[in-house]
């Protein structure tokens, strides 16, 4: 059996359980999201492994770069990310990772940027799937109206991370 490496890690938005295999970041998400045992599930299915309480090198430098993230000090992570997920999944994960720090894209232009306006829905579940919040930054996406839709923090949290990074993104450096 495998090893997926955790820890948690309490933001100001709320707590987050961080998870390395092989030396790569494969599980940021919210500990107290309403699909929690879904998500651990997929990830020790995926890599065969058990999760063990260890705070890995890798999992040391993604607590780093959040801390960074919030100190509005980081726009960009640089970490080796592992996704666990279906093929589909991991080309829309892939695709948000181009979102730009402090701009938002709506599920339909997502999906058409994955090339099928008709994928919305599914676009919208592999969404919700993604185990690498704020590094994958699933929290800039919202309706095609511009209202906040959906996010496995919770609105609020989600409200707060789009206003932390307007609030940075204002600022010259």
């Amino acid at each position: 059996m495998n090893t997926v490496y955790i820890t948690s890690y309490q933001t100001p938005v709320g707590e987050l359980i961080l998870g390395s295999f092989e030396n790569q970041l494969c599980l940021c998400d919210w500990k107290y999201r309403k699909q929690r045992d879904v998500i651990d599930k997929r990830i020790k299915n995926f890599f065969q492994a058990d999760f063990i309480d260890y705070q890995t090198d890798v999992l040391s430098k993604t607590i780093d770069q959040l801390d960074e993230y919030f100190l509005g000090k980081r726009k960009d992570f640089e970490l080796p990310l592992h996704f666990a997920g279906s093929e589909f999944q991991k080309g829309v994960w892939q695709e948000l990772t181009k979102i730009p720090y402090g701009k938002t894209v709506t599920y339909l232009q997502l999906a058409q940027k994955l090339g099928d306006a008709k994928a919305i829905r599914a676009v919208g579940g592999a969404n919700g799937a993604n185990a690498l919040s704020i590094i994958v930054p699933c929290h800039r996406v919202i309706g095609v109206n511009g209202n906040l839709t959906g996010y496995a923090g919770g609105l609020q949290a989600k409200k707060k991370l789009l206003e932390l990074e307007q609030k940075f993104t204002s600022k010259d450096y």
